[in-house]
């Protein structure tokens, strides 16, 4: 299991503004090892965000994101304290969520 996904949320103006940096190997499958074979493709498929529930981003990533990527964003239409989840999916099935509250 990977650390936990550290994720900021805050609201200016009515537009709540995102960070999350999640903590992941992201291998793209075309990298040699130290014995000289090809590590294994190993990279987030999915990532999906959801205020109160409702989904406000998703996405589908490849092997050409970065090593703990970054993501940023923005929506209108939450409030100090409401819930902001992340929740993503790797090539090989596992999946991390973690939760924040609006600041």
């Amino acid at each position: 299991m990977t650390s936990p996904t550290r994720i900021r949320a805050t609201i200016r103006d009515g537009i709540v503004d995102v960070r999350v940096l999640m903590t992941h190997e992201m291998e793209t499958g075309q990298r040699p090892g130290d014995d000289g074979k090809l590590v294994p493709a190993w990279f987030i498929r999915e990532v999906a965000v959801t205020h109160n529930g409702n989904t406000v981003m998703s996405a589908q990533w490849g092997p050409a994101i970065s090593k703990n990527p970054y993501l940023q964003f923005r929506f209108r239409g939450g409030a100090v304290g409401d819930k902001i989840d992340v929740k993503w999916t790797d090539n090989r099935g596992e999946s991390r969520s973690d939760s924040a509250a609006i600041a």
